[in-house]
């Protein structure tokens, strides 16, 4: 689009920029709505896949036969996904608990302790260098080819303990570019990701941490800072915890022993 930019010590000009794209996402399970979030489109697939998994509506991949468009409905705004008969779908859980997330926030230990009673900690005996864990947020930076154009997107990675990437994915909700990459996994059964690292754009909250665990990531690490939930639960579900890591430096908050220090 155009718009008008000015730099102070010159003059206003017309130019031409692009901005991030974003459109509501409607996801069906069985052709009922679960839950609508505000996504960048692509990898929508990946995203619903993500989102029921860490939700814990969906564990193995033999639960999903499909993930298709809704036909009669705005086209690319609603997925549903085709369950197996005898995957079990619990919808009274699922969007009481979408509701409570969206409307008044997570609740301390309650929330913790109610993740708790599906999802064991993580045991990964997994080290990583931590040259290597500087040269990620470099690494992931290159696969954002989106946020070069925009500057509007939040970029999320799986990376191995060597460095090497798995998938990234961008996205302008941050918590969508983490079930975009664990969904990923999930439909290339490719996990558990037990012996890799989540890396974050930005900063790290509870719901991101609780999403990694449902992939049973054993490291979360990221450019900023980490809330004092999400350092609690990191703590709680064994998962080894970094923020700032920028550069060439980095603040362990949990776990510390996978990482390996000159």
């Amino acid at each position: 689009m155009h718009i008008l930019r000015y730099q102070f010590g010159s003059i206003a000009r017309d130019v031409s920029d692009e901005l991030a794209e974003e459109e509501p996402l409607e996801i069906r399970v069985r052709n009922r709505a679960v839950s609508v979030t505000m996504r960048t489109p692509g990898h929508d697939e990946e995203l619903a896949a993500g989102f029921l998994l860490t939700e814990g509506m969906i564990s193995a991949r033999a639960d999903v036969l499909a993930i298709e468009p809704c036909a009669h409905t705005r086209e690319g705004n609603v997925v549903n996904v085709v369950l197996a008969p005898e995957a079990k779908a619990d919808f009274e859980r699922l969007t009481r608990h979408v509701f409570n997330s969206s409307s008044c926030g997570m609740c301390g230990k309650a929330t913790i302790d109610s993740v708790f009673q599906r999802l064991e900690p993580v045991k990964s005996d997994v080290t990583v260098d931590a040259a290597t864990l500087l040269a990620l947020p470099d690494r992931l930076r290159k696969a954002q080819a989106t946020f070069d154009r925009t500057g509007g997107l939040h970029g999320v990675g799986v990376f191995t303990a060597a460095g090497e990437l798995v998938v990234a994915r961008e996205d302008v909700g941050r918590h969508n570019a983490v079930d975009k990459v664990l969904g990923y996994g999930f439909l290339n059964m490719l996990l558990p990701f037990d012996r890799h690292v989540l890396m974050v754009s930005g900063r790290v909250s509870f719901e991101i941490v609780q999403k990694a665990l449902s992939a049973r990531i054993p490291i979360i690490a990221a450019v900023s800072a980490p809330s004092t939930l999400a350092a609690e639960f990191a703590e709680e579900s064994g998962q080894t915890l970094v923020g700032f890591l920028r550069e060439q430096r980095m603040n362990v908050y949990t776990h510390p022993q996978r990482i390996q220090f000159p």
